[in-house]
């Protein structure tokens, strides 16, 4: 397994920009689509200023993006680094899942196993 310490450092700004509710906020709203940071301010009792400092946070962490328009500077999301994140995520849930899959036939098995038991039946001996 190759590990690539610039995915890690990534992986970890994205992650820790994403733990603040106010940037949270302003990805949902961005995933509807671009907005300025007028916008982007109204939902929040914090300054403009402060949701300037956000969006540095997160465009530090690749999640978003500034564009010019005549007088306007929308902030755009980045799905395709929330995309990486979420594939991320998918890998290990998708171990987690396998691993409670394996468990879960090993305890219906270990059930069976009791019925056979509570029945005078052993495994050798259930018919077929």
């Amino acid at each position: 397994m190759i590990l690539d310490p610039s995915a890690d450092d990534r992986l970890d700004r994205a992650f820790m920009a994403l733990a603040d509710p106010v940037r949270r906020g302003i990805i949902a709203r961005l995933s509807r689509g671009p907005a300025t940071v007028n916008e982007l301010a109204e939902p929040f009792a914090i300054t403009k200023q402060a949701v300037s400092k956000h969006i540095q946070v997160l465009e530090h962490a690749g999640l978003v993006t500034r564009t010019r328009d005549a007088q306007r500077r929308p902030v755009h999301l980045d799905a395709a680094q929330l995309e990486a994140l979420t594939a991320w995520i998918d890998r290990y849930r998708l171990i987690h899942e396998q691993q409670f899959r394996s468990l879960d036939a090993l305890l219906a098995e270990d059930r069976t196993e009791d019925a056979g038991i509570a029945t005078g039946h052993t495994r050798e001996e259930t018919p077929s």
